[in-house]
């Protein structure tokens, strides 16, 4: 390569220069949108505002660690849309933060940004985790932390770094299950490198083990006891099929590695053509390059081993996100010459036009929806059904009964005094869950309300509810979507409203 050609390094002088501030100012970019799109709710957003009523050691399928930090969010702002957009933002900085961290480790700045920037280019970080997502941006933040952490303990190993990393690895493990497979995964292939082993081994090792179990152990006494509840979801999700399952398997893994990288490849190709299959310049760091490699054969193996015997036949972004997304830096590590390319800037370039790209779509889904005709949970004024509601007498304090737990978030952050609940599932169950909840409610001298809407409402749940509470004076409101286009027909909502009884 033609020194003469070769772009220099980014000049760090200036905190604005930092190419860090660009991402961190794209996440505050992201926050002002999605506050400014709609105050109603997706799927993952409500899970967590009707999760975040109690605290609690488990929710279901999912561990309880980004749920606490809501909490403490709502503490502060809320059960908002805010409250929900600062923390995810705020967990998207802080990955993209912790994995330029580790790649200033092994690279320039300039690769660092490179690293920390193309998950962008993955589309379960890049657009998934903007449009719903909760639990997978908490365990990717954890796994960029620990590929941070473990190279600083290669270079110089230190207890604290050891501590620091079994409570980062424990943080995993409370976001996602799934993060066993990375901390294995990177274990082994820690320790299959002489530099890195002698290194894990060092003075202090012990902490990391230590502090992580003692962080985890806690939630660990709680999944013996719901064992069930808490894999149930996700094996089902996973569509095991061990007896005709293994094409089906093989099919599904690769369509979803090439969904993953097929973006990332493709920018990195344009912008630096052969220059990837050139004979490579030594490695800056030759120990890092073979722990990364290995680590992804590791990871790799453990996904056919999960097809092959076990049976998987299905693989979502969000699942192979945490596990994959240090490619980009193992990729950039093992050209670190493509730092000074006469055509580095192109790259650069693509990730900050995909990036506005990606701001300018999460600004524009609702109207995209509606001008389609396919309204979804962003179109419903939530505003307005609140008034309507309050018009009707509720006295936004009594208990909600949702028909879908996204109507119910909705109204949660309408009416925050009070309790929500979603009663959804199959309908001997929702019966049940209905029949409890306002008999609790009377008990309690409580009014409740119990409220339906027409684009998510399961067959037969309202004969159903009025066969196990009896005949109740059902009404309807009806609202126009917001921005969709001109013809589409209004929400439809059922409501019943049963007062307090007035007390002699």
């Amino acid at each position: 390569m033609n020194s003469a050609n070769a772009l220099p390094a980014p000049s760090l002088r200036s905190p604005v220069a930092h190419p860090l501030v660009w991402l961190l100012a794209l996440c505050l970019a992201h926050v002002v949108a999605r506050v400014a799109v709609s105050p109603a709710l997706k799927w993952d957003e409500a899970e967590q505002i009707l999760w975040t009523q109690h605290l609690a050691w488990g929710y279901g399928a999912q561990p309880p660690l980004y749920t606490w930090l809501q909490w403490g969010m709502n503490q502060v702002f809320g059960p908002s849309v805010l409250s929900l957009s600062l923390l995810k933002h705020g967990l998207l900085a802080l990955t993209y933060a912790l994995m330029y961290l580790a790649g200033r480790e092994l690279l320039g700045p300039r690769g660092a940004w490179w690293a920390s920037a193309s998950m962008l280019l993955l589309p379960a970080l890049g657009w998934y985790s903007v449009r719903d997502q909760t639990h997978t941006i908490l365990v990717t933040a954890m796994t960029g932390g620990a590929w941070w952490l473990l190279f600083r303990i290669v270079r110089r190993p230190r207890p604290q770094d050891f501590a620091w990393l079994g409570l980062v690895c424990a943080c995993g493990v409370l976001a996602k299950y799934s993060y066993v497979m990375v901390i294995g995964a990177m274990l082994l292939a820690a320790l299959s490198v002489a530099e890195s082993r002698r290194a894990l081994l060092s003075r202090g090792w012990w902490l990391a083990p230590l502090v992580g179990a003692l962080v985890v152990a806690p939630h660990a006494l709680w999944l013996l006891h719901h064992l069930h509840e808490a894999t149930a979801g996700t094996l089902s999700k996973m569509q095991i099929q061990p007896e005709r399952g293994l094409v089906k398997g093989l099919i599904a893994l690769v369509d979803g590695l090439a969904g993953m990288f097929a973006l990332f490849a493709l920018v990195a190709l344009w912008a630096f053509r052969r220059s990837w299959w050139k004979k490579p310049a030594a490695p800056a760091v030759p120990w890092a390059q073979r722990v990364l490699w290995r680590y992804l054969a590791l990871t790799l193996l453990a996904l056919l081993g999960m097809v092959v015997v076990a049976g998987v036949t299905s693989f979502k972004g969000r699942w192979l996100l945490p596990l994959l997304c240090v490619v980009p830096l193992a990729a950039f590590a093992a050209r670190p010459e493509l730092q000074q390319h006469p055509r580095a800037g192109r790259y650069t370039g693509a990730i900050v036009a995909i990036a506005l790209v990606l701001l300018l779509a999460a600004g524009v889904r609702p109207w995209f929806s509606g001008a389609r005709g396919d309204t979804d949970e962003l179109n419903h004024d939530a505003r307005a059904l609140a008034g309507q509601l309050m018009d009707k007498g509720y006295d936004r304090r009594s208990p909600i009964i949702a028909a879908d737990h996204m109507l119910g978030g909705m109204l949660r952050t309408r009416f925050p005094q009070a309790e929500v609940y979603a009663c959804n599932a199959d309908e001997q169950d929702v019966a049940r869950c209905v029949a409890r909840l306002t008999a609790r409610a009377q008990a309690g001298g409580e009014g409740w309300l119990l409220i339906s809407r027409a684009d998510r409402l399961e067959p037969h749940w309202w004969s159903t509810v009025l066969a196990a509470i009896g005949p109740q004076n059902q009404q309807v409101i009806e609202l126009p979507f917001h921005m969709v286009r001109a013809g589409t027909p209004p929400a439809h909502y059922d409501y019943v409203w049963h007062p307090a009884a007035r007390q002699p």
